[in-house]
């Protein structure tokens, strides 16, 4: 029946800021759709970011996402890659089970505490 997903919608406090550290740390594009709103694109799926009861059927938080995202690059140049950023790795390298199998994984937040996974698959 499914056969990917599109896209998923993060809670955050600010819209500005979390396109700026998705585009910074991440290399995503922003995407504007829909009366101004803001996405953060790659590949051939995006994040809609929406703010705090902006969009009354959805019940989630702030801060209350969780990603797995998936890297064709090494994962030691992606953890050179958060160090020079200056984000925080919180967990990793570390090995952990994707949707296609084994992967290896570092986890960071971005700013409104998201637990962010890049992962590769080994």
């Amino acid at each position: 029946m499914i056969s990917h997903i599109d896209h998923i919608v993060l809670t955050v406090s600010d819209i500005e800021q979390s396109v700026g550290f998705y585009k910074r740390v991440l290399l995503m594009q922003e995407v504007t759709f829909a009366n101004g709103r803001k996405a953060i694109k790659f590949g051939n799926q995006k994040i809609n970011l929406q703010l705090l009861d902006q969009e009354p059927r959805n019940r989630a938080c702030v801060g209350a996402g969780d990603l797995c995202l998936i890297t064709q690059w090494p994962l030691t140049d992606v953890v050179q890659h958060l160090k020079a950023e200056n984000v925080q790795i919180i967990e990793g390298p570390v090995q952990k089970s994707g949707a296609m199998g084994a992967i290896q994984s570092v986890y960071f937040l971005d700013p409104d505490s998201n637990l962010i996974e890049v992962s590769v698959y080994q």
